[in-house]
């Protein structure tokens, strides 16, 4: 062959060889009736998923984020009501979920313009610019970005400021303030290249601020400037609260110190080495806010203080690639649960940084760990609140095989002074810096 055609002889080659195998007759006949999930779920490991733990701290019901993308947001505070929960003495309670999405949009289209200003003096097909086009403010973010919110806008109960029909399904509105800010970004351009000065582009973007803060109150309700709080306890005993801001209900009902949490990250790349920090460029929410950060590590230090937080009573929020050998209807995630190569007659031996490296997985999703069954000193398996409602696994509570642990987990949070010495102390170093495209920048959502 001295072209790259297809001809007509190859594909007839084609066609022959896979005509001459009965057996893709049969999965032919199977496959055009059926989703190959279905056909290549090993049910042994689905059956052998038990969801009992030696470690499991939930006693309360999962939320969910319904048509939304708002996972990190949702881990996050799922992690801080189970301390609000125990101050109030409640078996539930929620923050308002609805109260950070106002201000992370707010406060993400104020970076992302930032970042158009940054980067007005390069071609509109530039990569970075060209990424920074991709997604002016879609739904999904980090730890550090979820902190950053808590601490400039504190908290407030999900009754302060309940779900409308566009914080549930972001779809609609998302659209309209993607247009408002391309449609802002090209005229800002302009400007800077006619020669504006800074002071004259930030006051366009502050009008263009203005009208994204219009859409998102008339979609999602005014945010309350303080909160009247009063509840029933587990034993219907009343409890009213003195007027407080967002601010100060934090500070009263955040038991965990966020400012000690960290994030690390297991990044298995080439190029990639363990025990750095590293930042990803144009990636964060608030503009004056702490700068997204990660300590690589290994993975098996990241099971390891997972598992030491939840034996010592603390859930782990963490970040990873759902989609990944999940099984939707069984409310499991194995490495091994699908059997493709059996069905396709292929060979994969994609691991995890190849994965990386060849766009075949990040960063999609950010849940809860709320148990660990402990064998031994080892982890066999984990418990998992998810946020997508509580129809699926166990009343919205999945449980996770190890081996997809080290396969599909990339993040998680934790105290600082849970890591050894030396990896405290790299957090005092200038972090490496990834292009704004690279896979670890990837949002949750």
């Amino acid at each position: 062959m001295t072209s790259g055609e297809l001809t007509a002889q190859d594909i007839e080659h084609l066609a022959k060889e896979f005509g001459a195998d009965p057996q893709h007759r049969l999965l032919q006949n199977v496959l055009t009736r059926n989703q190959v999930d279905a056909i290549a779920m090993d049910r042994s490991l689905a059956v052998a998923a038990q969801r009992s733990m030696s470690h499991q701290l939930d006693d309360w019901k999962a939320t969910n984020q319904k048509q939304s993308g708002r996972c990190w947001l949702f881990a996050g505070l799922n992690l801080l009501r189970v301390g609000a929960a125990s101050t109030m003495d409640v078996k539930d309670f929620e923050f308002s979920q609805n109260h950070l999405l106002f201000w992370d949009k707010l406060e993400k289209a104020n970076f992302w313009l930032e970042g158009i200003l940054a980067t007005a003096d390069r071609d509109v097909d530039d990569r970075t610019v060209a990424h920074l086009f991709k997604d002016p403010t879609g739904d999904g973010g980090q730890w550090n970005m979820f902190t950053a919110l808590v601490r400039k806008y504190g908290l407030v109960p999900q009754a302060a400021m309940p779900e409308t029909t566009a914080s549930s399904s972001t779809h609609q509105f998302n659209r309209d303030l993607s247009a408002v800010l391309r449609q802002s970004a090209r005229d800002l351009r302009a400007r800077a290249t006619a020669g504006e000065e800074a002071g004259q582009l930030r006051q366009a973007k502050l009008e263009t601020l203005q009208t994204i803060y219009r859409v998102l109150a008339l979609h999602l309700g005014t945010p309350p400037e303080t909160v009247h709080w009063q509840w029933a306890d587990k034993d219907k005993g009343f409890h009213r609260d003195e007027e407080m801001t967002p601010q100060q209900f934090a500070a009263r009902y955040v038991a965990l110190p966020l400012e000690d949490y960290v994030c690390l990250v297991d990044d298995p790349r080439p190029g990639s080495p363990k025990g750095r920090t590293f930042t990803v460029e144009h990636l964060g929410n608030v503009a004056d806010g702490t700068q997204v950060t990660y300590l690589n590590v290994d993975i098996d230090l990241i099971k390891t203080l997972a598992r030491e937080s939840i034996v010592g009573g603390e859930p782990v929020w963490f970040g990873c690639d759902v989609g990944q050998m999940m099984g939707k209807d069984d409310g499991i995630w194995d490495a091994h649960l699908y059997d493709y190569d059996a069905v396709y007659g292929t060979t994969t031996d994609f691991g995890k940084s190849d994965r990386l490296l060849h766009q075949a997985s990040a960063m999609t999703h950010a849940m809860l760990l709320t148990g660990v069954d402990v064998v031994d000193g080892t982890s066999r398996r984990w418990r998992v609140e998810n946020s997508w409602g509580d129809e699926k696994a166990d009343k919205g509570f999945w449980t996770m095989n190890d081996s997809w642990f080290a396969e599909h987990v990339f993040e998680i949070a934790v105290r600082r002074d849970a890591l050894p010495a030396e990896l405290q102390a790299a957090f005092d170093a200038e972090p490496i810096v990834l292009p704004a495209w690279d896979p670890m920048g990837a949002l949750a959502g």
